[in-house]
């Protein structure tokens, strides 16, 4: 059986790889979505790549992902600290969910070691950079297995 997955990625995102020494490493978004496109395959997830600066872009794929998509995982990015819509609608999700992060949020500013995501996740991956990307996946593909 094949699975679609809603991978979510909130503001910045898009800039991964544009600061080479930065907290986020040196490879780019569209490489990074080459690879987990990948990996998906791999694994014989249908995957949904996508990105968004805006909120209410993400709640709406979020809400979308409720009739569509089996599993959600998501890097809300600075949203994760902020934002009470995105966990509604988290919770609204009945699938696996796993929240991702490129850096330890932990090791970070403190107002970073607050997540409203983390709430509605089945999981957290955090501080691998991109391996973590490639972890989500095959996490939530053994959960969706588990489930069936």
């Amino acid at each position: 059986m094949s699975y679609r997955v809603f991978f979510l990625n909130g503001p910045n995102a898009n800039l991964y790889g544009l600061d080479k020494n930065g907290t986020y490493g040196s490879e780019s978004f569209a490489s990074i979505e080459q690879r987990c496109q990948a990996h998906a395959a791999e694994l014989g997830l249908q995957l949904e790549f996508r990105q968004s600066n805006h909120e209410g872009v993400l709640v709406d794929w979020i809400q979308e992902a409720r009739l569509s998509a089996d599993a959600v995982i998501i890097n809300a990015a600075g949203l994760t600290y902020s934002s009470v819509p995105i966990l509604d609608a988290l919770l609204a999700f009945e699938g696996p969910i796993i929240e991702v992060h490129m850096s330890n949020i932990w090791k970070r500013e403190s107002f970073r070691h607050h997540s409203y995501v983390s709430k509605a996740a089945t999981g957290v991956i955090a501080g691998l950079g991109v391996r973590g990307y490639r972890l989500a996946l095959s996490s939530v593909a053994e959960l969706l297995e588990e489930q069936a």
